[in-house]
């Protein structure tokens, strides 16, 4: 009998080990053939508005700066220290990054959950579109994403172990949120939840190691406060204040829509009901309390502030940390779901049917990238009003501006763009080889541009003090709305002096315009305002 029962044992574990290894493999062969999609796609796709913008600033290494801490800088110029200037060298960092989110999710479910789970968990972590697609581009949500996983994987060790180097892990990786972006402290909120609301997390705060944590972690808000108390805090302003409205706004309320359209609706329903699942078993500990505070806090918190808070800039990936510990979870509980007794066959085919159009979906968001990259897709994705406006237009205008400038009467000339991200894309364009000035258009405030464009004397202040200089002046009034364009090109008269037309470009059906004009700097006072119709930028829009 006993032998009856060990060779059973011994065949369930073959099966399971068997199981585990289909997995493994299923993982590795998604995680080699993303990394390559990506990686192709991060050469070929022209540098997106703010990726020009932090390669700007990784030109000028600083403690900190007025829209972000340092650490996409410091990344940014990492990669092009090793591989030279470029999309690759600038995105390399990133790619390595979002890689890596995947394998971390790997380890902490193999721990919680067994080997088949953990695996499984990586694969949701590459199908789902958010993090799957991550590392294509040279954005903090990368490294904030990847420091959240690392915070939650260290943080999961130390509840169990209460070893000191658990705890600095844990340090270490909120540290390093803090350099990346503001929003870390919604770590910060997420654990503080769970040390407040669950019978384990009250018992770790009489713990040397969570204060530990919590030191090392403080370091990495060195940098903020030193440059928020030199500058007036005019990052922390405009992160707080500037660009909230701070009253409810109903356009909020769609969030879940939109969340689910990102997700992938099925796999989005997944991620609440592990939510929910998650919350219910918190009573019975670890691990559920710790991943119901990880995931439910970042998820409500943000769609209140949603309702809120910035209801002008992308916001689709502020619950990014909150669905990495249901992607964790989600495993053994659909198995549970699936494998229930009783349970109707249509769980496990809401269950594959939940993965496969997971999958498309990230097929659909490469696909799409991938007709940005290629020449004539944009085009046709404009006739379907999915005009990927932030990749293309900036290698034929960055053309046409080194055109211009490389003929003698523009020898000697200054190159201007009239906002902040043009000039970031020409001066990626041309590698840094001259200064970009930028004149003061409202997508610098509105961005939080203005006060970093002040300090490096790049702005219409900056140019001023360059003194009398003929300029290239190169414009975009796509970036404003319709009726905002013509009050916008009527006020460069006022801005720079002898404005003269010398080339336009329209790209892809109109929605990409440049206009190029020579001009001269403004002297001690300004031109006095013309009438919209005298200013030679109006007739030429």
């Amino acid at each position: 009998m006993q032998q009856s029962i060990a060779s059973a044992t011994a065949a369930g574990l073959r099966i399971g080990a068997a199981a585990a290894a289909r997995w493994r493999t299923a993982f590795w062969t998604m995680w080699a053939l993303a990394l390559v999609v990506k990686a192709v796609l991060a050469i070929a796709l022209a540098p997106f508005g703010d990726e020009a913008w932090y390669w700007q600033e990784s030109r000028a290494l600083a403690i900190s700066y007025s829209d972000l801490p340092p650490a996409t800088a410091w990344l940014i110029r990492g990669g092009e220290t090793l591989l030279g200037h470029g999309t690759l060298g600038m995105r390399a960092p990133f790619l390595v990054l979002g890689a890596l989110l995947p394998l971390i999710l790997v380890r902490t479910g193999r721990r919680l959950f067994g080997e088949r789970c953990g695996w499984q968990a990586g694969i949701l972590a590459l199908l789902l579109p958010l993090t799957g697609t991550l590392g294509m581009f040279a954005l903090p949500d990368v490294p904030l994403t990847v420091c959240s996983a690392l915070a939650l994987d260290a943080f999961e060790r130390a509840t169990r172990s209460a070893r000191l180097r658990d705890w600095s892990a844990l340090g270490l990786a909120l540290a390093a949120a803090w350099l990346v972006h503001y929003r870390a402290g919604m770590l910060i909120g997420a654990g503080a939840v769970f040390l407040a609301a669950t019978a384990r997390g009250r018992a770790l705060t009489r713990s040397g190691g969570l204060w530990l944590a919590a030191a090392i972690g403080a370091l990495g808000l060195v940098p903020i406060v030193v440059f928020n108390a030199r500058h007036d805090w005019v990052a922390l302003g405009f992160q707080l204040v500037e660009r909230n409205p701070w009253r409810f706004h109903a356009d909020g309320l769609v969030q879940p829509l939109e969340q689910a359209i990102v997700c992938t609706p099925l796999l989005y329903a997944g991620l609440l009901a592990s939510a929910v699942a998650c919350a219910r078993r918190a009573r019975a500990g670890a691990p559920w309390d710790l991943l119901a505070a990880s995931a439910l806090t970042p998820i409500v918190a943000y769609f209140v502030l949603g309702c809120f808070a910035d209801d002008t800039r992308l916001r689709l990936h502020w619950p990014l940390p909150g669905y990495l510990p249901l992607l964790i979870a989600l495993p053994p509980l659909a198995a549970d779901w699936a494998g229930a007794e009783g349970a109707p066959r249509r769980r496990r085919v809401a269950v594959a049917a939940g993965a496969a159009l997971a999958l498309a979906g990230s097929v659909f968001v490469f696909l799409y990238f991938a007709m940005a990259a290629i020449p004539g897709g944009a085009t046709v994705l404009a006739r379907v009003k999915a005009f990927p406006e932030h990749w293309v237009g900036w290698n034929e205008v960055a053309d046409a501006a080194r055109a211009e400038l490389a003929q003698p009467r523009f020898a000697a000339a200054l190159l201007v763009a009239d906002n902040f991200m043009l000039a970031a894309e020409l001066d990626f364009a041309l590698g840094g080889a001259r200064t970009v000035y930028t004149l003061d258009h409202p997508l610098n405030a509105k961005h939080g541009r203005s006060p970093q464009l002040a300090l490096w004397q790049r702005d219409e202040a900056g140019l001023q003090a360059a003194g009398p200089r003929d300029l290239l002046l190169v414009a975009e009034p796509t970036t404003r709305r319709e009726r905002e364009r013509a009050a916008w090109l009527a006020s460069l008269c006022t801005r720079v002096d002898a404005l003269e037309p010398v080339g336009k470009l329209e790209l892809y059906a109109g929605r990409k315009r440049y206009l190029l004009f020579r001009a001269r700097t403004v002297g001690a006072e300004r031109p006095p305002a013309q009438p919209d119709a005298a200013c030679p930028a109006s007739t030429f829009r």
